[in-house]
């Protein structure tokens, strides 16, 4: 009875080991005898007791593979340090498990003599500078290589780039002098700036003061000719109105009917007003003259009478 129960239990075991199910982003190399048989992918399989076997269990996803840096020299035979990163993915199963002996082993290497090829033509300078050039010719040259194992690489990249000590202060020596010019230059160009803005401003002030100056000197001459202009429209007027009260007294004395006894009259009120003034000549006309004459004798008698 526990001899039945063994064996039951081994023929459930035995069964239970031929299933196999492979789960997704993987697969299976299978040897049967010692040789290729097929390779499982995702899903439920079956295999052959005592004479089928899994080779090797193949992740398909995309991998990374981070190796340590590598000493390498430049053109210019300057020794650095620069560790990669690769990003590959395994595209054939059956090429990865029987094209390499160690397919790792054999990236890090290949990865290791393909830098020391492309750095080993260019200098300090452009290896510092050219990154995505480098990492472009790794790829290409990586993924041809690395095609007959059943590796595709998707993606290489330097992830740091160690100069030696006596390099990386000369570098800091440079970047601190680089530093220092800029701040010279910039500051001297503000001290440009602020001493351009300061005579822009002078030269703004002097243009509006004598833009004042100006408007002040046309605002004062405006002024006196106003002023000018009525002080002789009021004289004009002040005469305009003296001739018509002459010519008004002259038209009256012509609508009354003035005798030229009269008008001699008035010829001398207006003759003794010119002699208040202070002229030492006068000269009368002929015809006043008598008159002046007459009103002499006339004085002289009625001075005789008084007395």
């Amino acid at each position: 009875m526990v001899a039945l129960i063994i064996i039951v239990v081994l023929v459930l075991w035995i069964c239970v080991s031929c299933i196999k199910i492979v789960p997704q982003a993987q697969a299976y190399v299978i040897e049967r005898l010692g040789a290729y048989q097929s390779t499982w992918n995702v899903g439920f399989n079956l295999k052959i007791p005592f004479i089928d076997k899994v080779a090797r269990k193949v992740n398909l996803k995309e991998q990374v593979a981070d190796f340590p840096p590598q000493p390498v020299i430049t053109k210019d035979n300057v020794t650095m340090r620069i560790d990669t990163v690769v990003f590959y993915q395994i595209t054939d199963p059956k090429l990865f498990t029987y094209g390499v002996e160690n397919p790792m082993m054999a990236i890090e290497n290949l990865t290791a003599t393909t830098l020391r090829n492309i750095i080993g033509d260019l200098e300090l300078d452009q290896t510092l500078t050219s990154r995505e050039t480098i990492n472009t010719q790794m790829r290409a040259a990586l993924d041809v290589a690395t095609d007959p194992w059943g590796i595709k690489v998707n993606r290489v990249e330097l992830k740091n780039i160690i100069p030696p000590a006596e390099i990386q202060n000369a570098m800091e020596k440079q970047m601190k002098a680089e530093r220092e010019r800029r701040e010279a230059v910039t500051r001297a160009e503000g001290e440009k700036k602020a001493k351009i803005l300061e005579a822009e401003g002078a030269k703004e002030s002097a243009i509006l003061r004598a833009e004042a100056d100006k408007q002040a000197a046309i605002l004062r001459a405006e002024a006196e000719k106003e002023k000018m202009i009525r002080e002789a429209e009021g004289e004009a007027e002040a005469i305009l109105k003296v001739q018509q009260a002459n010519a008004d007294g002259i038209k009256m004395l012509k609508e009354a009917g003035a005798d030229a006894a009269v008008l001699k009259l008035k010829s001398l009120e207006a003759f003794e007003k010119v002699a208040d003034g202070q002229a030492t000549t006068i000269l009368l006309p002929a015809e006043l003259q008598g008159i002046a004459s007459v009103a002499e004798t006339f004085k002289a008698a009625a001075g005789k009478k008084a007395e």
